[in-house]
């Protein structure tokens, strides 16, 4: 198994079991989030004639000269939900769903709460901010957005003061509203995540509509690979490996009846053979060397020849904020 990582600035999380899973690699991939580049270039290494590599970000193709350079990668500014328009017939797809470290270290992009900066959190350059969603929305469906994306137990008192000080002056820098948030729990011990952890994670995630965008996107995915062709998705937190893990389990036929009282229904064939049951995770080699690697986990699957179907969203674990479901 190959256990060597780059020793670049950008490690692809989990790419030596990503390579192995779906080796033998050729012909045509997608890296549906493109970052720094680090998956394309890992893919061309292990034997890809070619990656398109897109992204939403038009920040980061002004400094991939390097990707632009080489015949083999074609770059697509995009977002990943629309990936089959962008290409068909495709021998692979990665999607890693992790927040690029380049978004997070430019204090100007608004990701961290660590860095004062103006509050964005953008991964594209159009839609709302989240300085419009933290000073425009009603205080209830603020309360909803970090309960419900977050998983915020205290959202409901951290909306309320968000409400309070935005009344006496518009809320616009990353450490404004950190403190703020800070000021409504009690202060994290050592070892323990910043307070402001899950509401900056929430509102990122309203502000992106990442659960939306992954949805679209499996279900992209499953239009525009070929048979025979892989399905590599890598995930940072526990909803998003739901909505995967259910997908495939969905679309690969092994959702079975909830109700063993019902009917026995007529199953759908399968779309995709799943490659791993369980859920890949670093070695503890990888998270010494990469700790963003800890918490990742890696799914693959492997498109059959049965025509694209659809999917019950309902089904995969999304979560839904009050009145939009």
């Amino acid at each position: 198994m190959e256990t060597i990582y780059d020793a670049t600035p950008h490690i692809p999380v989990l790419i030596g079991p990503l390579i192995v899973a779906c080796s033998p690699i050729s012909g045509t991939w997608l890296d549906g989030t493109f970052g720094a580049g680090g998956y394309t270039q890992r893919l061309l290494k292990a034997g890809a004639n070619k990656v398109i590599g897109v992204d939403r970000d038009p920040a980061v193709f002004k400094t991939a000269q390097w990707a632009v350079e080489n015949p083999a990668i074609e770059l697509v500014e995009d977002v990943f939900s629309n990936l089959d328009e962008v290409a068909t017939n495709l021998d692979g797809i990665v999607l890693d769903l992790g927040v690029s470290s380049m978004q997070i270290d430019q204090a100007e992009r608004g990701f961290s709460f660590m860095r004062d900066g103006p509050l964005d959190m953008r991964m594209g350059q159009d839609g709302r901010s989240a300085a419009d969603i933290v000073n425009e929305t009603h205080e209830a469906d603020l309360a909803d957005i970090l309960y419900t994306y977050g998983e915020e137990r205290a959202s409901r008192r951290i909306a309320r003061k968000i409400v309070e000080q935005r009344d006496r002056e518009p809320i616009t820098s990353t450490l404004r509203l950190a403190k703020i948030i800070e000021g409504c729990l009690p202060r994290s011990k050592q070892g323990q995540s910043h307070p402001a952890t899950r509401s900056f994670q929430a509102i990122r995630i309203a502000v992106n509509d990442e659960y939306g965008q992954l949805a679209k996107g499996l279900e992209a995915a499953e239009r525009a690979l070929k048979p025979g062709g892989y399905l590599a998705v890598v995930t940072f937190h526990s909803v998003e490996d739901r909505m995967v893990k259910r997908f495939l389990q969905q679309r690969g036929g092994g959702m079975g009846n909830a109700n063993r009282y019902s009917p026995v229904l007529e199953t759908e064939k399968p779309a995709f053979q799943i490659i791993n049951k369980k859920a890949k995770v670093a070695s503890e080699a990888e998270v010494a060397q990469n700790p963003r690697s800890r918490s990742a986990k890696l799914r693959v699957a492997r498109r059959t020849d049965v025509p694209s179907g659809s999917v019950d969203r309902s089904k995969l674990g999304m979560p839904y904020l009050q009145g939009t479901r």
